[in-house]
């Protein structure tokens, strides 16, 4: 039986090293989102809605309304999420201009349903994995291939089960 301070001292260390690698991540993230929606094609910006991260929502928001998401920063953030799905929530803050989950939820309130905020739920959980997962995929199988493969078929199983989400209850709401 191992002794419990082994078990603590274990824990603490990955515990640890996975909080300071996370909290890494959270903060490159917010930080991509921060320069993309505070520069746009003339530089600075104080229009949020010609930033950079407002031009790539904006060009990919066709292919989102049939999910329910009628707003461009909920897209922008899951640019930033293949970095980690834990930063999605930070840039949504950044682009929804709060500084607490709660101003966020209230934003939230007004670009959502029930059913977009499902579909699009359903669609973050499921959609691309972070380029390390992508990364350690082709690693470990020594091919792009089965990395590509990976990224296309969490795309469309994500995209098709929102799309039935939202389409199917919007039947009946």
């Amino acid at each position: 039986m191992p002794r419990p301070d082994i078990i603590w001292h274990g824990t603490w260390d990955k515990g640890k090293g996975f909080v300071k690698k996370a909290g890494t991540i959270i903060f490159a993230g917010t930080v991509l989102i921060w320069l993309l929606s505070n520069f746009g094609l003339h530089g600075y910006t104080t229009n949020i809605s010609q930033s950079f991260a407002a031009n790539l929502g904006q060009l990919l928001l066709p292919a989102f309304k049939p999910i329910g998401i009628t707003t461009w920063q909920p897209i922008s953030a899951l640019l930033t999420g293949v970095l980690a799905k834990e930063v999605i929530s930070s840039s949504m803050m950044v682009l929804f201009h709060t500084s607490n989950q709660t101003a966020l939820i209230a934003a939230l309130g007004g670009s959502f349903n029930m059913l977009s905020a499902y579909a699009l739920l359903v669609f973050i959980l499921l959609y691309i994995p972070c380029f390390a997962t992508i990364g350690t995929i082709k690693s470990e199988t020594g091919s792009g291939k089965w990395a590509t493969y990976s990224v296309v078929s969490s795309l469309f199983i994500s995209y098709s089960l929102a799309f039935l989400i939202f389409q199917i209850g919007s039947l009946f709401m």
